[in-house]
């Protein structure tokens, strides 16, 4: 006999009910659009200025501006992806177009280049000032300086170049590269003395660091001969723009150094008729009148048939020495003879293939631009390295790039098992960017996940057959276990999969590479990477209070933790779920001193760059989540105030609930009841899980369209008990786990007379439809059920595709969230025990499927195979097929349809609605497009009482 629940929290029957003057409205879905969340909050660098969207669901945000004491110094309809100047003296942002005016252009079916356009916002502190300027496309802001350049918009102009037969490869190739893209106005302003040029035709630029130089391509219209193509450098101090490489054509990957004293791009200018057009690397350091080049197709330097990449990122490290950029084999000409119609179509599929059709199809775009690092030294006369091949394609620059080596991994050779593995075994590699030398990190490929330090002294990685943390020296070649010697484990604890459990991660490193942070379940370590030295930096305090500390660089771009940081930590209390930080300097010895804990969710800190003002935003589940400032998280000062009209709707609350399984296992789960909720009714209940969701108790949950998900909000509003049950599972046994969990965790919340045992349903999502769908088969206590992209028979999903990448979907069942834990021709029993398919004669709960055309994670025949066999058993089945739609609902309408439905069918069989026609009659494909099937009938209501 297991235990009933233990209600920690808001014990909500013990209160006597208060009767109001003014009963609080329930949700219905008119309110989605106008439901608001704080978005793309920013500091100033000085710590003094604040910028923050506040955006409805649907319609026009508003952009804020305002000092870090909460003074409003301006609101700006429609601002969006504002930033700061680095002196914090300016702000620049975005401005959309108003909501309903998009809205009628699509109505109207306006083509993209008749849309309406963006804006560009400047303001400037001193002064409060806003300037704004019309028709804007995209605008960079110089990371070191005052500086901003802007591109505008222009009107496409139609290729009159005579047509050549279709080669798809090519024409997508040339997508890729913008090859056929129009010029448009440039605009730079040194926003500080309000210097501005402009330059027409430009398709490309980029601003340098230090906001001293600006480099555009500039492409002439035909015809025009008063302008001259080519990439230019502005100075932006004298307003002078210096033509350094002359002639038409495709001008890619403007590059300067960090002083903004040289600039590299690469660029093709070949016949525009031309079948093939390679690209080249340019270089200049802007002493000379024109950019030199570095390599050009067929260079000796380069293997046989191959040139600088169009597609390749062209860098310098920290101290312009070297010039990183990519190579690739140049493409196959085109066939001009071939004709369309008379060529095959079709995709082979090959068993020796790396990768399955479906995933090479799914790539093909980043295929077409793979390219391979390599490096050039242009002052040391042109020196060259190629870093990457076919064999080592993935490489990682360290944040200093002055440093020799880079990290290079590759699982070539190995990629077929991915298929039912769903991930590689991987060697890694130091190649030094000097001789091109590869030094073997690890002595066999391993399930790893490499990592270089920052300055590029170490390379790191968990070992998932050792389970420990390792660090390679660079200098030394010596590898260390940095976590061996000590008595804790660094991998999941309570890891239910069949499959190597997870490590927990890395935080952050400390400056000059000195200690590595590593996390356990509970606590941080410090860990020496040169010696293995260890100690436990939150002094064991997590584990032995039961609470989580992790840790995220606060400082935007800041990439390691200096000797004299103070380091606020997220803390979570597994029991409670409460959430919290607590402080420690990293240099410090004390145990961390905790500055907050709360029954509140909180955002990662983000802090200023020259100041210690951070902000965050706090919520939970009564408190939308709202922005705050502090510079210790003792005083905060409240900047939004969102979502003043929840208080006149019915809201909710949450309590954490216990309850022991048959099984005799320890369970937990979090119910939510409406905020007018008495003990003295009753009230009918939705079951709804994933996973583990209990972490969220403190989470705020918005009333919002749903991608097939269930609405708490809603539901909970009007008048339901909403039951988020845990689930942990036995390997082999998914099915049976969730009807130990969640069965067990409702039979005793029917011990509650509140709780209309009757009138319980059931709604899950992906995984969560799969095990609504077994549920319904071990037991007739649901009412009602709604299955959103369940598998129902694991013996075809098993060799299905995930379309959206293109990935078997064996490995699901094999390592990781199926959790069969064995191939279906080793294990057919688990694969039949487990699937609904084989038990559906023993459903009695009326459900409807949500299985969509273009899921991507769910073969859709899984929801058919469960409707047309249910239809064949005469059981009460409804399938809800959204056209063109993924495994979650994308689309705002299809979201707002599905919310409408599912709270439709629960009210008809929890609360005795009548039904919607959709329910009682269905729609004829007819009446597709005109007649949905909201309304209700009035004959059709089901009796409530049990």
């Amino acid at each position: 006999m297991y235990k009933p629940f233990a209600l920690l929290a808001g014990l909500a029957f013990l209160q006597p009910a208060v009767a109001q003057q003014t009963p609080k409205k329930p949700l219905d879905h008119s309110v989605y659009d106008q439901w608001q969340s704080v978005a793309n909050q920013k500091i100033s660098q000085n710590g003094k200025y604040v910028l923050f969207q506040v955006k409805p669901q649907q319609g026009d945000g508003t952009l804020y501006l305002k000092t870090a004491t909460n003074e409003t110094l301006r609101q700006v309809s429609r601002g969006d992806s504002a930033q700061f100047t680095a002196d914090s003296k300016f702000a620049v942002f975005s401005i959309r177009p108003q909501y309903h005016v998009v809205r009628q252009a699509k109505i109207k079916k306006k083509k993209p280049a008749d849309m309406p356009k963006d804006s560009l916002g400047v303001y400037t502190v001193a002064g409060n000032k806003l300037v704004k300027y019309p028709n804007v496309k995209s605008f960079q802001l110089a990371e070191d300086a005052a500086v901003l350049a802007f591109l505008g918009e222009r009107l496409p102009v139609k290729d009159a170049a005579k047509k050549v037969p279709t080669d798809t490869i090519k024409k997508l190739t040339d997508q890729l590269l913008e090859a056929k893209k129009e010029g448009a106005p440039l605009t730079v302003v040194s926003l500080l003395t309000g210097k501005t040029s402009t330059f027409d035709f430009v398709t490309e630029y980029q601003v340098s660091k230090p906001g001293n130089k600006v480099g555009f391509a500039v492409v002439a219209p035909k015809g025009n001969k008063d302008v001259k193509s080519g990439l230019y450098v502005l100075d932006v101090a004298s307003g002078t723009a210096k033509l350094v490489s002359a002639s038409k054509g495709v001008y890619k990957n403007i590059a300067f150094d960090e002083a903004g004293k040289q600039v590299a791009f690469t660029a093709e200018k070949h016949p525009e008729k031309a079948l093939v057009k390679p690209f080249s690397l340019y270089y200049s350091d802007l002493g000379a009148d024109s950019a030199r080049v570095l390599l050009k197709p067929g260079a000796t330097p380069l293997r046989k048939g191959w040139s600088p990449s169009g597609f390749g990122k062209v860098s310098f490290s920290k101290n312009g020495e070297k010039l990183f950029f990519g190579t690739a084999p140049d493409p196959i000409p085109q066939d001009t003879t071939i004709v369309d119609f008379e060529t095959a179509k079709l995709d082979i599929w090959n068993y020796k293939d790396d990768y399955l059709q479906p995933m090479q199809l799914k790539t093909l775009k980043k295929d077409l631009q793979r390219n391979y690092l390599a490096v050039i030294y242009p002052r040391k006369d042109g020196k060259f390295v190629q870093l990457e091949d076919e064999y080592l394609r993935d490489s990682f620059l360290p944040e200093n790039t002055n440093a020799e080596y880079i990290l290079a991994v590759t699982d070539t050779g190995k990629r077929v098992s991915m298929q039912w593995e769903g991930t590689t075994l991987k060697q890694a590699y130091l190649v030094s960017t000097v001789s091109g030398e590869r030094v073997a990190v690890n002595p066999k490929a391993a399930k790893s996940r490499f990592q270089m330090s920052p300055d590029g002294k170490y390379v790191t990685w968990y070992d998932y057959v050792g389970k420990n943390w390792f660090a390679y020296a660079v200098d030394g070649r010596k590898t260390v276990n940095l976590t061996g010697k000590l008595n804790v484990s660094f991998t999941d604890e309570e890891n239910d999969s069949p499959d190597d459990p997870q490590p927990y991660g890395l935080a952050a490193w400390t400056k000059d590479d000195a200690a590595v942070l590593l996390y356990d379940r509970y606590d941080i370590w410090k860990v020496d990477p040169k010696t293995g030295a260890a100690v436990n930096f939150t002094n064991g305090v997590g584990r032995s209070t039961k609470q989580i500390f992790r840790y995220t660089i606060p400082v935007e771009k800041k990439k390691f933790i200096e000797p004299k940081d103070e380091l606020l930590l997220l803390v979570q209390n597994e029991t409670t779920k409460q959430w919290g930080y607590s402080r420690k300097g990293i240099s410090s010895l004390k145990a961390p001193e905790a500055l907050v804990m709360a029954p509140f969710g909180y955002s990662n800190l983000m802090q200023a760059k020259k100041g210690d003002a951070f902000i965050y935003t706090k919520s939970n589940v009564s408190a939308s989540p709202d922005l705050y400032v502090s510079r210790d998280l003792k005083k905060e000062i409240k900047l939004s105030s969102i979502n003043a009209q929840q208080k006149d709707y019915n809201w909710f609350t949450a309590d954490l609930v216990h309850w022991t399984t048959p099984k005799g296992y320890k369970a937990t789960g979090v119910l939510y009841k409406p905020e007018n909720f008495d003990p003295a009714k009753k009230y009918p209940m939705v079951v709804y899980f994933y996973e583990k969701l209990s972490d969220g108790l403190y989470k705020y949950t918005a009333p919002a369209p749903t991608p097939s998900r269930l609405d708490i909000a809603m539901f909970a509003s009007n008048g339901y008990l909403v039951f988020t049950p845990d689930i942990s599972y036995t390997i082999g046994e998914p099915g049976p786990s969730a009807v130990e969990f969640i069965n067990s965790g409702v039979e005793d919340l029917k011990k509650n007379s509140w709780v209309d045992a009757a009138h319980i349903g059931l709604q899950g999502q992906s995984w969560g439809g799969y095990q609504v769908a077994y549920l319904i088969t071990q037991t007739n206590m649901y009412a009602a059920a709604w299955a959103g992209a369940p598998v129902v028979n694991m013996t075809s999903a098993y060799g299905g595709i995930r379309w959206e990448s293109g990935m078997s979907r064996q490995f699901q069942y094999e390592h990781t969230q199926s959790r069969i834990g064995g191939t279906l021709w080793d294990q057919t029993d688990r694969y039949i025990r487990n699937s609904p398919l084989f038990q559906l004669p023993k459903v009695q709960t009326p459900v409807v499927i949500m299985s969509n055309d273009a899921d991507g994670a769910v073969p859709w025949y899984q929801g058919i195979e469960m409707f047309t066999d249910l239809r064949r058993l005469g059981k009460p089945v409804w399938l809800l097929q959204y056209n063109g739609e993924a495994h979650n609902l994308v689309k705002r309408e299809n979201r707002k349809d599905i919310s409408v439905r599912e709270l439709q069918f629960f009210d008809h069989y929890l609360k005795g609605a009548p039904a919607p026609v959709w329910l009682e009659r269905g729609v004829p494909a007819v009446e597709k497009g005109r007649n949905w099937g909201l309304e209700t009938t009035t004959s059709s209501a089901v009796k409530t009482t049990p």
